[in-house]
């Protein structure tokens, strides 16, 4: 309810503020530039007119140079000021990063701080494999070089085809 009423005013307000606005423009713009009422004026006055239309064209482009001048000038002021700034500051380089090994423990304890009495060991919680289990697997104690060359040529290849086909059998 208040959002929406806040709102409302707020959008109020930016309506009267272009309407003053426009005013604004207006009353300028009369002020600046009559109304131009050629239909009855002869060619010397035509010409006369024209010559005072030129003077204030000049004057504008004028004003609008020296203008554009301050502004540049406003800007190169304000940037040599953030560089000061900056200057004065200092010049801070950051650091490279080194990468540092921190374990379980030690992180959660400075987390935590000493409320942290638990540790955290994950080797505990690994599965311990027996050996028995490994070693039960027989081993082939053959010379590979024996195997290559009776396994070489047509010959060790329809040894290896005889092989498969007798054990589909």
């Amino acid at each position: 309810m208040l959002k929406s009423l806040m709102v409302t005013k707020a959008k109020e307000e930016l309506e009267h503020e272009i309407l003053d606005k426009e005013r604004e423009k207006h009353r300028y713009l009369a002020e600046r530039a009559p109304s131009l009422n050629i239909s009855h004026m002869s060619v010397a006055q035509l010409q006369d007119l024209c010559r005072q239309l030129h003077a204030k064209i000049d004057e504008v482009d004028e004003e609008r140079y020296d203008i554009e001048a301050k502004v540049m000038l406003n800007t190169r002021e304000i940037q040599d000021l953030g560089i000061k700034v900056l200057d004065l500051r200092g010049k801070f380089k950051r650091p490279t990063l080194r990468r540092v090994r921190v374990s379980a423990d030690a992180i959660l304890r400075s987390l935590l701080g000493s409320k942290h009495k638990v540790s955290m060991d994950l080797r505990a919680n690994l599965k311990s494999v027996k050996k028995e289990d490994t070693e039960k697997r027989p081993v082939e104690d053959s010379d590979w070089r024996k195997n290559v060359e009776a396994m070489s040529g047509m010959e060790g290849r329809k040894k290896m085809f005889d092989a498969a086909k007798g054990s589909a059998q």
